[in-house]
């Protein structure tokens, strides 16, 4: 089993060494500016990964790991552009470097890219291969669909939001590891504990996310702090705070543009902090944690490759960016 530095290191030479046409340069340079960002690379980490685990050879999977990677990178352009957010990973967003007609237009040839990466595989294998990306794909689509649904309701539940991140997150992780899996030639028992364990990964990656947008540190988060908080994003703590806090000086902030940025976030987390739901959104991610360690299990892998998915799994729970 490969170590992880080394597998990143393959994937970031891979993401490199993508040859773009010469022109139009408007097009291709917004594209090579986003995957040049760096990231975690953890989709495609999960992608050859997995193949490792179970047997595969990795440069046989690099195609879809690339592709994974690119598709990925493709949903944070458009989020951005949704979001109006100007800050991904210390740069900034494609709409603000450039402007938001070629953040859509350049965000559209990445999931084309992400496409002709993802089919570049044996002829047997492509269909499996198609079938899952796309599927995956169109959750995707429907867990932003009620992402900004959100905005404009008052009522969502924490299993509504659950959901939606199980869509919009948590189902790419999965097709990572499914994809490692088939392109091992994993049989279907396999294939499915490795698409849960993805699953149930990216809640607490998701989690941890939402975590640290109001409580990471700045200078290694990567983005501003609060801004869930600023634009009454429904996360899992605003959800759970609206749900409790019965004070009424959360409804005094929510939608109020009349104060403040910095005075909204330290109001909106004096809150959070009296219902305690930093340490109770921790303990859904040690849950979720835990049965991602449960669910690989019935993978049977190696030892050597059961440390490495452990390992990853403390460290997508304990990330600070």
């Amino acid at each position: 089993m490969f170590k992880a530095d080394y597998l990143i290191e393959y994937i970031n030479k891979a993401v490199n060494s993508i040859s773009y046409p010469a022109q139009p340069r408007g097009l291709y340079e917004p594209i090579e500016y986003t995957l040049s960002g760096g990231g975690k690379r953890l989709r495609p980490l999960l992608t050859l990964a997995t193949c490792s685990a179970l047997g595969g050879d990795i440069g046989a999977a690099k195609n879809q790991a690339i592709g994974v990677e690119i598709f990925h990178n493709f949903t944070l352009l458009h989020d951005d552009v949704m979001d109006k957010a100007d800050i991904r990973r210390g740069r900034p967003t494609v709409h603000i470097k450039w402007n938001e007609s070629t953040a859509i237009l350049s965000g559209d040839a990445m999931l084309t890219l992400a496409t002709q990466y993802m089919s570049r595989c044996d002829a047997a294998k492509t269909w499996e291969v198609m079938t899952l990306f796309n599927r995956t794909a169109m959750e995707v689509y429907e867990g932003q669909q009620y992402d900004m649904d959100f905005e404009n309701r008052d009522d969502v539940s924490v299993e509504e939001y659950l959901k939606m991140i199980r869509l919009k997150t948590s189902v790419l992780l999965g097709c990572a590891c499914e994809l490692g899996a088939i392109m091992a030639g994993a049989l279907d028992s396999e294939r499915k504990a490795f698409y849960d364990f993805g699953i149930k990964l990216g809640m607490a990656f998701q989690l941890q996310d939402d975590y640290l947008d109001t409580y990471g540190d700045p200078t290694v988060f990567g983005k501003k702090i609060g801004g869930d908080i600023l634009n009454d994003k429904k996360t899992w703590l605003l959800i759970s705070a609206m749900t409790e806090d019965n004070s009424g000086e959360l409804k005094q902030l929510i939608g109020n543009n009349a104060i403040a940025p910095n005075e909204k976030i330290a109001r909106v987390k004096a809150v959070y902090n009296t219902l305690n739901l930093g340490e109770r959104c921790h303990e859904l991610i040690d849950l979720y944690a835990s049965e991602a360690l449960t669910t690989l299990n019935r993978a049977r892998i190696p030892d050597d490759a059961m440390d490495f998915f452990t390992t990853l799994i403390d460290a997508t729970r304990t990330r600070v960016q």
